[in-house]
């Protein structure tokens, strides 16, 4: 493709918005032609993102009402949310009408929670929340790029970082028919998945050399991890999640067991593993244990298995920015578009961070 398709980012002063905009900068097809923030407007993307100064110069915030004016007319568009959870709904909607009106060819990858349940009374179960765009679920799909191999829609909602990390260790397990479908899952991500707004899980004083568990088996990520797993693999699975809370800014580090129908060794389970993931280029079955380290800053993830007779045990490690928002948000623009699935996203992670 030799003309870049404009990008626009919603949401684009928080995190995930900030990794978006490093992965755009970098990106063989896809340009920026706006990062939207109310908050941010007018100001220079190297203001709040520093390390972004130098690929980003001379680009400025633009508010929400103006980001229209930075598109052409009857072009195409690579549309990124990455605005609040119960915001993002309403928002892609009237971004979708107004490329209608204005003849422009959109694809939407959202990676808030507003579109990864099919069904509105499931979202708005486990959200409390009316949605903000029940007309517009059957227009998008959530799912993870290595479990599907096309879609029939033109949008995307991506899982979330537990869900991705969680997602990717399970469903092989599921498919093989190895155990049963019940899997316990045990994670830890870094601070950055909270969100760039402070609050007191998140401050520096209370995160550091801290460690602990929050919401255990209440998570919002286990029925969603029960569903991508239902849908991959055709059986229902019961999801018992414990998420905890790590003295590190990123990365995510989950561990899945499951009871094993018969006695599993482990060279079988690995090759279940292995076979799953033959063709997915950022999933890798690795020896040993997964490390953050290995992972992070990549839009890798690092799959290690062990197994004692009935007791199966599953490891995967992700970037919890990447892999598990932005670079998978990147993955499935790629694909939307027609592009190599790798473009823009094959840099490895830096290994000393």
């Amino acid at each position: 493709m030799s003309t870049p398709i404009p990008a626009v980012i919603i949401g684009a002063s928080g995190y995930v918005g900030g990794e978006l905009l490093r992965l755009i900068a970098g990106h063989p097809h896809f340009d920026l032609a706006a990062a939207i923030s109310d908050s941010a407007a007018g100001k220079p993307i190297g203001d709040l993102f520093g390390h972004l100064a130098v690929a980003c110069e001379g680009q400025q915030f633009v508010a929400h009402a103006d980001w229209l004016d930075h598109v052409a007319r009857d072009s195409q568009l690579a549309l990124f949310s990455a605005a609040p959870h119960g915001d993002s709904a309403a928002v892609i909607a009237g971004a979708i009408d107004a490329c209608e009106n204005k003849g422009i060819e959109v694809h939407v990858v959202d990676s808030s929670a507003d579109f990864r349940f099919a069904r509105q009374e499931d979202w708005e179960s486990v959200y409390g929340a009316t949605h903000g765009a029940p007309q517009l679920l059957d227009k998008f799909v959530c799912a993870l790029p290595e479990h599907v191999d096309s879609v029939d829609v033109a949008h995307v909602g991506h899982p979330g970082c537990f869900a991705t990390a969680s997602t990717l260790a399970t469903v092989p397990l599921i498919q093989s028919g190895l155990t049963e479908a019940e899997v316990f899952i045990t994670g830890v991500t870094g601070s950055t998945g909270s969100g760039k707004s402070p609050s007191a899980g998140t401050h520096h004083p209370e995160r550091n050399s801290n460690f602990y568990a929050y919401k255990p088996l209440v998570h919002r990520h286990a029925p969603e991890v029960a569903a991508l797993a239902e849908r991959a693999s055709g059986r229902k699975t019961g999801v018992h999640f414990v998420p905890h809370s790590g003295p590190f800014a990123r990365g995510i580090h989950v561990t899945v067991q499951a009871k094993a129908s018969t006695p599993v060794r482990e060279q079988q389970l690995r090759a279940v593993y292995e076979e799953a993931y033959r063709d997915a280029p950022f999933v890798q079955v690795v020896s040993g244990t997964p490390r953050l380290k290995h992972v992070v800053a990549s839009n890798q993830c690092h799959i290690s298995v062990a197994a004692d007779g009935d007791t199966v045990v599953i490891m995967a490690a992700i970037d919890n920015l990447v892999k598990g928002a932005a670079g998978g948000a990147v993955q499935w623009m790629n694909r939307l578009w027609a592009l190599p699935e790798t473009a823009g996203l094959d840099m490895p992670a830096p290994g000393w961070t």
